[in-house]
């Protein structure tokens, strides 16, 4: 069978979306004799940032002579970015093995599942010294969570996002989220409000793990504080200083950490593209918090010469994000988000106005030909989004986006 053809397999079990339980990903890795046991990790939750985390501390493990494997998600435009080894992701000969494999002997798993089976086995196969695991949704109930003993966990910044699966409140969330803690694996916390830090403090607790709040890693936070780092904007000196943490109890060398970290980069994060018509920012915000730390991103930048093309899936908070996002621009384009329902553009422009369109790079275009030559369009609130439109810019092959 195809590569293509696999991942159209695959992408036809997305429907199921994401099972929460870890029965089905534990027994499927029992019969594919436990590759999540192959490798060490780090294990990695948390509602935004947990991507860059990944990153920055996947590129210092790998400075410091480590041979790595990386799983994130959702993938900004193929497939295979999820599943990485020594910072590149699969080829396609060797994910049409791998998954192949595993969508022929496990045709009940989820999408998700499926996914990350294959991400483990790939990584056994590839003789990983460590992989980075980025939990998909949560954590206590997560398919990634049949990590048996990470060498450590940590979580990010607590926002509120899928609340309908981990609660409505930030506590819940981050009793969810600290529930990756595994008893002697010590737990690295980012900032947090002191609410949540305890309720994370007590999940880690008691499942045999100690929680340390990254404000009490003076070193760390030094670092971040003056690093010059490749992944713009504020917040991510926060992500740069847990990164830092991690790879100090990992045992990585500060100099070598330090310098992987501020080279590391993560595509789709306040990502500028540099084209004839004018720069493009790119970032992934897809929920409140996301768009404020976009928003102070911009803060320099002229709305009367910014276009914003925005669109969110249908369990997004787009009203909210738009409230921050649209009096930054003064051109409005609104597309559908591809890879799930997504929210109507009628109903995004009634809250802000702005030109409804059938795709986003109709929409992208209509942004480019309202701003002056040389003014700024942002693209954000979708992934996938996102996605589409850095591959097309670049000239890149696109999977079918699946935000799952």
């Amino acid at each position: 069978m195809s590569h293509q053809a696999l991942l159209a397999e695959l992408y036809a079990r997305a429907p199921r979306g994401m099972r929460l339980g870890v029965e089905a990903m534990q027994a499927a890795c029992d019969r594919f004799d436990n590759p999540e046991r192959a490798f060490a990790a780090v294990h990695v939750a948390g509602t935004n940032g947990k991507g860059s985390v990944c990153a920055m501390l996947e590129a210092a493990a790998r400075a410091a002579g480590r041979r790595t494997g990386l799983y994130s998600s959702p993938h900004l435009s193929r497939f295979a970015e999820r599943i990485r080894v020594n910072g590149e992701p699969l080829d396609d000969d060797r994910l049409g093995r791998t998954l192949g494999e595993v969508l022929r002997r496990e045709p009940e798993l989820s999408f998700f599942e499926a996914a990350t089976l294959t991400a483990f086995v790939a990584f056994r196969e590839a003789k990983v010294d460590l992989a980075i695991v980025e939990v998909g949704l949560g954590g206590r109930l997560d398919a990634t969570n049949v990590l048996p003993k990470p060498l450590a966990t940590a979580v990010t910044r607590i926002a509120f996002d899928h609340m309908d699966k981990l609660g409505s409140t930030l506590v819940e969330i981050a009793r969810e989220k600290g529930a990756i803690a595994k008893a002697g694996a010590p737990m690295l916390v980012g900032r947090v409000d002191q609410d949540v830090f305890q309720a994370i403090e007590m999940t880690s607790r008691s499942r045999g793990a100690t929680a340390r709040s990254i404000v009490d890693e003076p070193s760390a936070v030094a670092f971040a504080r003056g690093a010059r780092l490749s992944l713009a904007g504020e917040h991510q000196r926060d992500n740069a200083a847990l990164a830092f943490a991690l790879a100090q109890t990992l045992g990585i060398d500060d100099a070598t950490a330090a310098g992987a970290i501020e080279g590391a980069r993560w595509p789709g994060r306040l990502e500028r593209l540099e084209t004839e018509r004018g720069p493009v920012l790119l970032d992934a915000a897809h929920n409140p918090d996301g768009a404020r730390a976009l928003a102070a991103a911009l803060a320099d930048a002229r709305p009367e010469n910014t276009a914003l093309v925005f669109g969110a899936l249908a369990d997004k908070d787009a009203a909210s994000m738009l409230d921050i996002l649209a009096p930054l621009a003064r051109v409005r384009a609104y597309a559908p988000a591809r890879g799930r329902l997504a929210t109507p553009t009628a109903l995004l422009a009634a809250r802000h106005n702005g030109a409804t369109c059938a795709t986003v790079m109709e929409a992208l275009g209509h942004a480019r030909s309202a701003v002056d030559q040389g003014g700024l369009v942002v693209v954000a609130g979708s992934i996938s989004l996102v996605g589409e439109v850095r591959a097309s810019l670049l000239g890149e092959p696109m999977d079918e986006p699946v935000a799952l």
